[in-house]
């Protein structure tokens, strides 16, 4: 399924990150990823579910932070998404006017906030994290994530070879999602969405300099959520760039 967006896309860029109970050990996160992808999707789209199943099979890959972020704009086709949110939908926008085209469909991958391919297409998905993987500054900014106690501490660290600047954000993840689709395009399907992004804040900006930052978990709980990504990109989130870093950490 493919359209352009005629219509304007409501933003909600605050309020509290779900991620679950506290943890009473610390828990490193997965070390040196290499990507990110960002998939945007929908219950109400024919086209998706083998995107879907890709990001499925990218999580398994420790060097890629896969990530499904479902978008509203198909809700009135007959069925409206349950865990779309409209920040996805104004976040694939972003994207396409840094791009300076009008390119929004689903299913969209984004790979390394730089390159956009067909979601189900795995061919192009790799040719994408390997092509951009080569641009400087791209996944070159060290970024740790730890539980421990009651909050989660986030640490970045100095760079030179990034731009110097970029805006730190915390996503909260249900690492699986299934949902038996009742109507529209993939009515009595039950498909299952990876790593979905429930929530999103930013925590803070990278000037190049190291920097961290404390998140108390009994402020972001929420049902669901049993990971944690934390990301730094170049830009801002209207105009959101290339991923400079990136860590991933499970919370149960």
């Amino acid at each position: 399924m493919t359209a352009l967006m005629a219509h304007n896309l409501i933003s909600r860029w605050s309020g509290a990150l779900g991620v679950c109970a506290i943890i009473a050990v610390i828990r490193p996160a997965h070390a040196d990823p290499r990507t990110v992808v960002e998939l945007f999707t929908s219950q109400g789209c024919s086209s998706c579910p083998p995107a879907d199943k890709i990001v499925g099979e990218l999580a398994k890959d420790p060097g890629v932070i896969a990530l499904s972020m479902p978008i509203d704009y198909w809700d009135y086709l007959g069925w409206k998404d349950t865990l779309a949110d409209s920040r996805f939908s104004a976040r694939q926008k972003a994207y396409s006017h840094v791009r300076g085209d009008r390119n929004l469909y689903t299913p969209q991958m984004i790979v390394n906030g730089s390159a956009q391919v067909i979601g189900s297409d795995r061919t192009a998905i790799d040719k994408a994290i390997k092509s951009t993987g080569k641009a400087e500054g791209v996944m070159s900014v060290p970024v740790s994530m730890t539980l421990s106690g009651k909050q989660i501490n986030v640490s970045v660290e100095a760079s030179k070879a990034a731009t110097g600047r970029g805006e730190v954000w915390l996503c909260s993840v249900s690492r699986a999602v299934p949902i038996s689709i009742g109507r529209g395009e993939n009515r009595g399907q039950q498909v299952t969405y990876y790593n979905v992004v429930r929530n999103i804040v930013k925590i803070g900006d990278w000037n190049g300099t190291a920097g961290s930052w404390t998140v108390p978990l009994d402020s972001i709980s929420s049902n669901g959520v049993d990971a944690a990504v934390v990301y730094v990109q170049d830009g801002s989130r209207d105009r959101p760039g290339a991923m400079l870093g990136a860590a991933f950490t499970v919370l149960r």
